[in-house]
C-alpha cells in the first residue's frame, strides 16, 4: 500500500514534495553547506534549463548524465533533485540556459551526516570548540550555526534543534565551508564535522496556522519471529524540519535517547528523526511541523483503529486529527492525482493536429 501512497502524495502535493528546496537568485553564485544523506532540490530560476556539475573531491566535471550520477535528476521544471547526496558530491552545480548562458551557480559542501556531533543543552553537553586548521596557521575551523528550528510540538513540552556546519575562516576573508576550502585535499580532520544541537521548548498551539497536509496516513505493521526490529518512516519529514514521534501517546524525545532512557525505539539522527527504529509493538504517531501526518498500528490492533480515532477526537488534542478513513483518503488522492495529471497532459500536449493516447490507471 505505501509505495502507491508515496506516488499519490508526490502527485497530489507537488508544492511540498519530499525534497528540501534551495534557491539562488539569477546571475548569482551561492555558497552553502548541507548534510549528506538528506534529499535537496536545487532550484533554477529559468524554466527548462540544463545543468552541469563539478565534483571537487573526485575531480570530475561534466554535463548532467543520469547514468553517471544515478541519484541526480533534472525535474520537468528544470530544477535539480539530489537524492541522498554523498559527501563526494561536494562541488559546483551550474544552471544553464539552452543558449549556453549561465543562469546561476551553487557551490555546495555536502558534509558527512554520519560524523554529526550531537549535543543536548538539557544534558549539559558541549558543542565542538574552535580549532586551528594547522599548527601555527591563522585559519580557524569553527561551526556556523543555522537559526533554531521551530518547536516540534505545541501545547506540550517539546524540543527544537539547530544545525551547524564546519567552516574555515581566514583573517579579513569570508568563511568558507570546510569541504570547499579543503577542495581536492583528501585529508580528513577530526574537527571537520557538522553538528546538531537540541534543547527543550514549549509553545502554545495556533489554531489559525496553515496545515502542512490535509490528510493523515494510517498504516499497520507486524513483527515475526525472525525480526528484532522494524523501521518506520514519517512522510514529509526531514532533518531540516521539526519532527516528533509518540509511542502509545508518550513522547519520544532526543533528551531521553541521548541519556540512554529509550529502550524500545531509536530516533535516527542521520534523518533528524524522519525514521524510527522500533523493537516492540505500540501505536506510533509522527508529527511534522507540529502537524499530525501518520499513525502506525500493530497488526493485531488494526481493528481498533476506528474506536481509537473516535477517542482521539473526543480528547480534543492540541493538534488537528483528521479521522477520514484510509480508503476515502486514497480515493481523494487518486482523484487529485488524476486531475493534476490531465491538467499537465493538456498543458504539454497541444490539441490541434496531434493524436494523443491516455493511460488509465485502474
Amino acid at each position: 500500500m505505501l509505495p502507491m501512497l508515496w506516488l499519490l502524495l508526490s502527485l497530489a502535493v507537488p508544492v511540498l514534495g519530499f525534497y528540501t528546496p534551495v534557491s539562488c537568485p539569477q546571475g548569482h553564485k551561492c555558497q552553502l553547506a548541507l548534510l549528506s544523506g538528506n534529499d535537496v532540490l536545487l532550484e533554477c530560476p529559468v524554466h527548462g534549463a540544463q545543468w552541469k556539475y563539478y565534483f571537487s573531491v573526485i575531480k570530475k566535471s561534466q554535463a548532467f548524465n543520469p547514468s553517471k550520477a544515478p541519484n541526480i535528476e533534472v525535474t520537468l521544471r528544470g530544477h535539480l533533485s539530489i537524492t541522498r547526496p554523498l559527501p563526494s558530491q561536494t562541488g559546483n552545480y551550474y544552471c544553464w540556459e539552452k543558449n549556453s548562458t549561465q543562469v546561476t551557480q551553487y557551490e555546495i559542501d555536502f558534509q558527512d551526516v554520519n560524523s554529526l556531533h550531537i549535543t543536548h543543552m538539557g544534558l549539559d553537553q558541549m558543542p565542538l570548540q574552535n580549532e586551528s586548521l594547522r599548527a601555527g596557521g591563522q585559519e580557524i575551523m569553527f561551526t556556523l550555526w543555522e537559526p533554531w528550528q521551530d518547536c516540534n510540538r505545541c501545547g506540550a513540552p517539546g524540543e527544537r534543534k539547530r544545525l551547524g556546519y564546519c567552516y574555515v575562516i581566514e583573517p579579513l576573508e569570508d568563511p568558507i565551508p570546510c569541504g570547499l576550502y579543503l577542495g581536492e585535499s583528501l585529508a580528513w580532520l577530526p574537527r571537520q564535522k557538522p553538528e546538531v544541537q537540541f534543547e527543550a521548548c514549549f509553545v502554545e498551539c495556533n489554531d489559525m496556522s496553515f496545515a502542512l497536509v490535509s490528510f493523515v496516513i494510517f498504516d499497520s505493521f507486524s513483527f515475526n519471529e525472525e525480526q528484532e526490529s522494524l523501521w518506520l518512516s514519517c512522510p514529509l519529514a526531514s532533518i531540516y524540519r521539526p519532527v516528533s514521534w509518540e509511542a502509545d501517546n508518550i513522547s519520544l524525545t532526543w533528551q531521553n535517547q541521548l541519556s540512554g532512557k529509550h529502550f524500545n525505539s531509536t530516533l535516527d539522527i542521520s534523518t533528524g528523526g524522519k525514521q524510527l527504529q522500533i523493537f516492540q509493538p505500540a501505536t506510533y504517531r509522527c508529527f511534522v511541523e507540529q502537524e499530525f501526518v501518520a499513525q502506525f498500528n500493530p497488526m493485531e490492533s488494526l481493528e481498533l483503529m476506528e474506536p481509537l480515532m473516535r477517542e482521539n477526537k473526543s480528547e480534543a488534542p492540541a493538534r488537528k486529527l483528521h479521522s477520514v478513513p484510509l480508503m476515502l483518503k486514497l480515493l481523494l488522492l487518486i482523484g487529485t492525482a488524476l486531475s493534476l495529471g490531465l491538467l499537465l497532459f493538456n498543458t504539454l500536449c497541444p490539441l490541434s493536429g496531434k493524436s494523443r493516447s491516455l493511460l488509465l490507471v485502474k
